[in-house]
């Protein structure tokens, strides 16, 4: 498996306060917050998108929905090249999916053990897919994460997400 390092690259971090707006954008519309970008190899973003779960679809992950653009979109040269931005860690369907099409290096703020944790201290049952790291799905993928500057702002994201079965 991959070691995961900590996001300390500052184009990295630029490209994950993106994701980040991507997701609050998310929750602002009812959504699940979460939001992705694809970057190719010269730095120009090619994709991005927010989560879309809202109308019932729990597949319309943004990197699940980045993997099939990228399919029909990019050569496999420039797939294997290319790096996905996250503001949380892929879960295990999107993490496959990035390993099936053939995606380059992940980077995320946040990763899926922080969330789940968070669900528990908010008292919330757990998800019903199992939150396995990126590598343990696809161990071949270069994996970054998660950004510490940056774990606050999405965790009151998810917080907000979770209000009303919190605040009960």
């Amino acid at each position: 498996m991959n070691a995961q390092h900590t996001v300390t690259d500052p184009q990295d971090l630029a490209f994950l306060r993106r994701c980040v707006e991507l997701a609050r954008e998310a929750l602002e519309a009812g959504d699940e917050p979460f939001g992705s970008l694809l970057v190719d190899s010269t730095g120009a973003v090619r994709f991005e998108d927010r989560n879309r779960v809202a109308d019932g679809d729990e597949t319309r992950h943004p990197e699940f929905e980045i993997a099939r653009w990228a399919a029909e979109n990019l050569t496999q040269a420039e797939r294997r090249h290319a790096v996905v931005y996250t503001s949380g860690e892929h879960c295990p369907m999107c993490s496959a999916a990035h390993a099936w099409v053939g995606l380059g290096r992940i980077v995320y703020a946040t990763a899926s053990a922080q969330l789940v944790q968070w669900r528990a201290d908010w008292g919330l049952e757990p998800g019903p897919v199992a939150a396995l790291p990126i590598n343990a799905v696809a161990p071949g993928i270069p994996v970054t994460g998660p950004a510490p500057e940056l774990i606050d702002e999405v965790k009151e994201l998810q917080r907000r997400r979770y209000r009303s079965a919190t605040d009960r």
